[in-house]
């Protein structure tokens, strides 16, 4: 079998300790973390962790049962790149001088279609949103001028699918929001 981007996304109850366990899960696989982000999700009170990993799909669905055996984890889903919306954010942080002083990093931002979000004296700061060749194109194309700082988020998506968490949540007394 081939491997592939899969997202997986766990819906849980906000607990301490639960990070460690779903992240020893893919330890004891040596399977790497492309991306991890956790934020609140649609339902109130119900937190969803979204995690990216290149396997093969025999190895996911054996992934999200580990994940599902955690007392914590509502349920799990897994989809591929093409069944979701997915997109991550950068901030790239650059001496103000440059700005002025290189044409070219004028254009680059225009043609990226990123957003300058701060400028100070010493440093602006860009925000590109989209998908991560989007943002490793504009990283490579300003690493030249020199990068003061960057950070990329991890991936944040959701499903072209209906995901009807809704239904599962009505076993665990939980309504959508």
């Amino acid at each position: 079998m081939k491997k592939e981007n899969y997202t997986i996304s766990v819906y849980t109850e906000n607990n301490i300790g639960l990070l460690n366990r779903i992240s020893a899960i893919f330890l004891r696989r040596h399977i790497n973390l492309e991306s991890f982000t956790a934020s609140v999700s649609e339902i109130k009170d119900v937190f969803r962790f979204t995690i990216v990993v290149n396997i093969t799909e025999e190895q996911v669905k054996k992934i999200i049962g580990q994940i599902e055996k955690q007392i914590e984890v509502i349920k799990a889903f897994y989809h591929k790149d093409d069944e979701t919306i997915y997109q991550e954010t950068a901030l790239f942080k650059i001496a103000s001088k440059l700005l002025f002083e290189e044409r070219k990093i004028q254009n680059v931002i225009k043609d990226s279609n990123a957003n300058i979000v701060t400028v100070t004296p010493e440093f602006f700061v860009l925000e590109k949103t989209g998908r991560r060749r989007d943002v490793e194109a504009l990283y490579n194309q300003l690493e030249p001028y020199g990068l003061m700082q960057f950070v990329r988020s991890g991936r944040i998506s959701i499903t072209k699918e209906k995901l009807h968490i809704s239904k599962i949540l009505e076993n665990f007394g939980m309504e959508a929001v």
